[in-house]
């Protein structure tokens, strides 16, 4: 495992998922694949919060798990999201992502229940119990409506050696710190939270799972990049580079905003989702449109 997780670090964004006519879209899927690894990332996330997972089958999800195995050979580490709101239905993507080969897995706090700390532990351990596949608690309360404490992540690490980090999407840099203060600076953070990637970073944090990085994955790897070599000037200038761009990903609820700016960078045909989610409104078009355009980005792709 030791080998495995000197991988796990740097940009890994979260994919989104292409919908043709309602399908998943899966020879999409697998050119977004190809993108990212084109473009310097230094691994993929399949089934964030990004690609829309409780609007997808178990089946569908563990297909992208495949086909992104199938894509990457090995030349990035592959990230699944296996987690849901049952425990049943967790274990269940668990099980597959492990036996297609995942590096590690990411496991979102069980949403809408709103369980003790006790019920997280026990169910998390309960989910690492039959494999030791590197895994990390995906921590988003502002969607799970539950937070995991310093206590809680101290007794996981206690008890599931495989057990390894978390992807923090909260504003609170403090926690971060107390993070390392208890669980030692090889606990490894993820940002969450595109306003504070650069931030994160600078205190500690080993790599960013951004949302943004849909659009700019060789921007994000640079940023990364760049503070492991201590230069925190250049990549600071990075941050300041992307923060309206990182800001826009919540203009709309994500991935609304991101799909229609890939598409109309033309890194994607369609910007479909599935309901109860919906394409951009025509005023968040526009909107979004001068983002890119103050960005650079829509005279680069019309050079392509």
């Amino acid at each position: 495992m030791s080998a495995g997780l000197e991988r796990l670090k740097g940009s890994i964004p979260p994919l989104i998922t292409p919908f043709k006519n309602g399908e998943v879209d899966y020879e999409t899927y697998a050119r977004l694949v190809e993108f990212q690894i084109e473009n310097g990332s230094h691994g993929v996330l399949v089934n964030g919060t990004t690609s829309e997972p409780s609007t997808l089958t178990v089946e569908e999800r563990n297909r992208t798990v495949d086909v992104a195995m199938e894509v990457a050979k090995g030349k990035v580490p592959i990230v699944a999201a296996t987690g849901s709101q049952s425990l049943a239905e967790t274990k269940a993507l668990t099980d597959h992502a492990v036996k297609a080969g995942a590096d590690a897995l990411l496991i979102v706090t069980p949403y809408y229940i709103r369980p003790p700390q006790r019920g997280l532990v026990q169910y998390y351990l309960e989910c690492a119990k039959s494999h030791d596949v590197p895994w990390m608690i995906y921590h988003i309360p502002g969607r799970a409506a539950i937070s995991v404490t310093i206590d809680t992540l101290s007794e996981l690490k206690e008890k599931s050696p495989n057990f390894v980090g978390m992807k923090h999407a909260v504003d609170d840099l403090g926690f971060v710190s107390q993070c390392f203060a208890a669980l030692g600076e090889d606990f490894k953070v993820f940002v969450g939270l595109e306003d504070l990637s650069f931030p994160m970073m600078a205190v500690g944090a080993c790599g960013l799972m951004n949302a943004v990085g849909n659009l700019r994955p060789d921007v994000l790897a640079e940023m990364c990049e760049l503070v492991w070599k201590g230069d925190l000037l250049k990549g600071r200038e990075i941050h300041h580079r992307l923060f309206e761009i990182n800001q826009s990903v919540f203009f709309d609820t994500n991935p609304i905003p991101m799909k229609y700016m890939m598409k109309k960078l033309g890194i994607m045909p369609t910007n479909e989702h599935r309901l109860p989610m919906m394409p951009a409104t025509p005023e968040l078009e526009k909107r979004l449109d001068g983002v890119l355009a103050r960005a650079g980005l829509l005279e680069a792709a019309a050079a392509e």
